[in-house]
């Protein structure tokens, strides 16, 4: 009986130990710069906290760097999935390597300022292969002020990142940006999340071209020829006015709006569509 016993104890602290010693599901790894502007700043920490709890809960590594250099072949195979969390790489040899990955079947999630491009200003459209074809939305048109929540319409509910999400949902505070390039017009891409009439007038201003009064503005999209999601959140409300910095909204405090992200993240960490309960 008392071997009975050891023997049971062993086997159930061996597979204890086996199923601590699994493997993650995946590895991502999230690039920033955290630089300059406070919104962005702020959503940066905000989602270096947010996803490490994610990364425990569901069983995936989440790293970080603010080294730029690393975007080369020998680091990024080491991750499944590649994040921009505020910006793009800068250097040639960065862009080539971050190229190559994507078409050899990496895969990617950027987020807001990722896709801004905007010439002339501090980040120049300088990379066409990034900016119109992976991307496909071009350069940066204009922005709605301040941050404010949008009624989504969830235009395509069959995709891995927005099955069984409601059709429409309301996001967390963002600042909303408009593109040059017509998305609806490219084959590559697929529209999955777009702004709901109901969100109009979007924006408060004060100048009456950060407000929205009508038109289509696609937020969530993703490229068909790469693994990809785009996701247009990203920029947190801060206090400007009194001169605190401190964050007055929060870019994951809408729980489908968190659904999605984590949706996108495992689908393009896995290759499989699995629907998330948060």
């Amino acid at each position: 009986m008392k071997f009975h016993a050891t023997s049971l104890l062993i086997g159930l602290l061996l597979c204890s130990l086996a199923i601590t010693a699994q493997p993650p599901a995946f590895r991502v790894i999230a690039f920033f710069t955290a630089a300059e502007d406070a919104a962005h700043i702020s959503f940066v920490r905000e989602a270096n906290q947010w996803f490490p709890q994610m990364a425990a809960r569901y069983h995936f590594v989440y790293d970080t760097t603010s080294n730029w250099q690393q975007l080369n072949q020998s680091f990024l195979s080491r991750y499944q999935v590649v994040l921009f969390l505020d910006t793009r790489p800068e250097g040639p040899a960065q862009r080539q390597a971050f190229q190559r990955y994507m078409e050899n079947g990496g895969a990617w999630i950027g987020f807001h300022f990722a896709a801004f491009a905007l010439t002339p200003s501090a980040v120049p459209q300088n990379w066409d292969w990034y900016h119109y074809t992976f991307l496909g939305s071009g350069s940066y048109v204009s922005n709605t002020w301040r941050p404010t929540a949008a009624v989504l319409q969830v235009e395509n509910r069959q995709h891995p990142t927005t099955r069984g999400l409601p059709e429409r949902f309301r996001t967390a505070p963002n600042e909303w940006y408009r593109w040059s390039g017509d998305l609806r017009q490219n084959r590559n891409i697929t529209v999955l999340a777009s702004v709901h009439s109901s969100s109009f007038p979007l924006g408060t201003g004060p100048k009456p071209s950060e407000i929205w009064h009508s038109g289509d503005y696609p937020v969530v999209w993703t490229n068909r020829k790469y693994r990809m999601v785009y996701f247009n959140m990203g920029h947190n409300d801060m206090d400007y006015e009194h001169g605190t910095q401190q964050t007055l909204s929060h870019t994951f405090s809408s729980p489908v709006q968190n659904q999605m992200i984590l949706q996108a993240l495992w689908w393009l960490g896995t290759r499989r569509d699995t629907l998330i309960t948060l």
